[in-house]
């Protein structure tokens, strides 16, 4: 493999983070100086920045610990990939716990004052002119989470070294803001900071050609596509007088599709079917075919996802 061209490097120092532009092709590696220290992670659309990075469906398409040959997701309605996973050194990363924040840390320490990535985030970003109401739930890099037996998120310390990396591809132009995460009295960063650095590298055509595809689809809506397409600048809601409602792909149509099951068949309906359902032998028909069809054509642990890779 051909050497990747340096564009960029930057060390983050604890209490910081960095806005990049990060164009169509370009790599930034996110790099352990001394191991042991999670990363927050945000990206916008460089030219929308309504557009943005979103755990939410990353976290749908790809699970709660998203890795090497990942995507970033934006949110809908554009449901795009922004971001690639090329490479990922230590395979620990969390979409489920939110950035932490000033009030996380007066509220349950008592710190009212104390660094925190919703407000380094805030002002990596103020570069751009965004404003800490455009900061969202971060990606964090290298933060090891789990969810216990009865449904809660919990947070284990973490096991990464020094040069542990985490490579990401863009596949759009992006503002990427990573940030040192603050939490020094959680097992996040195992109750430290330490610096990151970053670099930016110019992808190589093998780079390029490792990224599986994905579909592009007439539901991935663009501001084009939007019945109000601008940005609101009055902060306060009021309501349209003249509104009237337009809800896509209304009113919706009901068929009635009637099957006749034989005595064998029946007997299989019987023995699949889920006690939710009673006596009610439609549903749990429509429910039984439609887990086969997720299973089948979606996969058990990927059900809602969309599509990656050859369609």
């Amino acid at each position: 493999m051909s050497a990747r061209k340096i564009l960029f490097e930057w060390v983050m120092q604890p209490g910081t983070g960095k806005a990049i532009e990060l164009l169509a092709g370009q790599i930034l590696r996110i790099e352990q100086v001394e191991g042991l220290q999670c990363v927050d992670f945000n990206c916008f659309n460089l030219h929308d920045y309504k557009e943005f990075m979103h755990c939410g469906r990353t976290r749908t398409v790809h699970g709660f610990n998203p890795s090497k040959g990942t995507f970033m997701w934006s949110a809908p309605p554009r449901e795009r990939a922004l971001l690639y996973i090329l490479d990922d050194t230590v395979g620990r990363n969390d979409v489920l716990f939110p950035r932490c924040s000033a009030y996380v840390y007066e509220s349950a320490y008592g710190f009212d004052a104390h660094t925190n990535c919703h407000d380094i985030q805030a002002e990596a970003q103020r570069e751009y002119g965004l404003t800490p109401d455009d900061v969202h739930d971060s990606f964090n890099l290298f933060m090891c989470t789990e969810v216990t037996l009865d449904g809660r998120a919990t947070i284990t310390r973490q096991t990464s070294t020094a040069g542990d990396h985490v490579d990401l591809l863009a596949l759009a132009d992006v503002l990427a803001i990573p940030n040192v995460c603050g939490a020094d009295v959680m097992r996040t960063s195992n109750f430290g900071l330490k610096p990151i650095k970053l670099t930016v590298f110019e992808a190589t055509d093998a780079d390029l050609a490792s990224v599986p595809k994905t579909p592009i689809l007439k539901s991935q809506r663009t501001p084009k596509d939007f019945r109000q397409p601008l940005i609101k600048a009055e902060r306060a809601l009021v309501r349209d007088a003249t509104y009237v409602p337009e809800f896509v792909n209304v009113p919706l149509r009901e068929d009635v599709l009637r099957v006749t099951l034989d005595a064998d068949e029946a007997a299989m309906l019987d023995g699949l079917r889920l006690p939710v359902y009673g006596s009610d032998d439609a549903s749990a028909l429509r429910d039984i075919l439609f887990t086969w069809w997720e299973e089948r054509f979606l996969g058990a642990a990927q059900a809602g996802a969309p599509a990656v890779g050859d369609r």
